[in-house]
């Protein structure tokens, strides 16, 4: 997954005035306590983000 997949699915559970902050200021557990922008930074695959991402805002299997 590219990190223009990743962000264009954050936009499509978040909405397009929002999703950029969620992933700013959500500090996710099971990305280490990082935030989906620090994880990203730090080298974190979008997959694997995208994946803590989902879990954290409960979407569906389908969305995978």
């Amino acid at each position: 997954m590219r990190h223009t997949e990743l962000w264009a699915r954050l936009e499509a559970a978040l909405g397009s005035g929002y999703y950029r902050h969620w992933a700013s200021s959500q500090v996710l557990t099971s990305l280490g306590g990082r935030t989906v922008s620090e994880a990203l930074a730090d080298g974190v695959s979008a997959k694997a983000v995208w994946a803590a991402a989902r879990e954290a805002l409960e979407l569906p299997a389908s969305e995978r």
